[in-house]
């Protein structure tokens, strides 16, 4: 392997993710799933619910 490529891995090994990467990362897991089995789910739909799941959150409710 390139000494340079082993380099960048290893760097990305330790990069800490911010919350807001995180969470694009999450919702287009979840999209990419649903869309699989439900071919009608949409980017805007996964970012409704995720945004009503973060208010239940916020508001102590599950």
């Amino acid at each position: 392997m390139p000494h340079e490529l082993q380099n960048l891995i290893d760097a990305a090994k330790t990069r800490e993710f911010p919350p807001s990467e995180r969470e694009a990362q999450r919702r287009s897991f979840a999209y990419s799933n649903t869309k699989i089995e439900n071919p009608r789910i949409t980017r805007e739909t996964v970012d409704q619910q995720a945004e009503i799941l973060d208010a239940r959150k916020s508001a102590g409710g599950r």
